[in-house]
């Protein structure tokens, strides 16, 4: 298939999920099952990478600034800014992309193979809206306060690393935390959180959905899904920080 055939089949697939849905009841429990999927899923990972984020984001900076005319505290504001405009969506986004988007993928294509889309669609039940839309909106809730918890985990992470290493102290960290704190880059870090939560969610399953094939027909899903779910991101951040910056 050409770019622009993926294209209009994806933007077709948005659009045939907007339906009236057939039982209320069960479309939220469907959404509530994803929230716990993706958010409780991807949980244990992004913590552990935003502490270590943070951890190293600290030490390289204070292994860089070696000035002395350069103030101590200007180390807390680099890892600040560093985590909540770029570690903590973009870096975080790409490797959920790989948790979450592999997942979406192999069990949308599962289903498809298996005959299960097909039956729902002979019982009168719209799949789009019934399999990708609350995996959409269950991502647009989850992703952004995944990398909210990111961006906290990682301050805090590179707070520890400077203590322990003896680099900065916590009240001078504190203190490079309170200064030139900007409100809006917490606001940009949000649209860039939800803009990759959509991409994260819709492309996978996307490819997912459409599988043709058997059980190796999957795994190329999975990986093309991963791959130009990742591409998609650094273009929406450079865009992004073009158009927003």
């Amino acid at each position: 298939m050409s770019l622009f055939s993926h294209l209009g089949a994806y933007f077709l697939m948005l659009k045939g999920m907007f339906s009236k849905p057939e039982n209320f009841k069960m479309y939220w429990k469907e959404f509530m099952h994803q929230c716990v999927e993706i958010g409780i899923g991807a949980l244990p990972i992004v913590v552990i990478i935003s502490l270590f984020l943070g951890a190293v984001s600290t030490v390289q900076t204070a292994y860089q600034l070696v000035s002395p005319l350069i103030p101590m505290t200007t180390v807390a504001q680099i890892v600040r800014d560093s985590m909540i405009l770029e570690l903590s969506t973009t870096v975080l986004s790409i490797v959920l992309a790989g948790v979450v988007g592999s997942k979406i993928a192999s069990e949308l294509g599962n289903m498809r193979i298996s005959e299960q889309i097909d039956a729902l669609e002979i019982m009168g039940i719209n799949p789009k809206s019934y399999l990708v839309l609350p995996k959409i909106l269950a991502g647009l809730l989850v992703i952004p306060g995944l990398i909210v918890i990111s961006a906290v985990l990682g301050i805090w992470g590179g707070k520890l690393a400077g203590d322990l290493t003896g680099i900065l102290a916590p009240d001078l960290y504190d203190i490079g935390l309170r200064q030139n704190l900007k409100i809006y880059n917490i606001q940009f870090a949000l649209y860039k959180a939800y803009t990759y939560a959509f991409l994260i969610c819709s492309i996978p399953a996307y490819y997912g959905f459409h599988v043709k094939g058997g059980s190796l027909e999957i795994g190329r899903a999975s990986t093309s899904a991963v791959v130009v779910s990742c591409i998609m991101i650094l273009l929406a951040d450079y865009t992004l920080a073009a158009l927003f910056l």
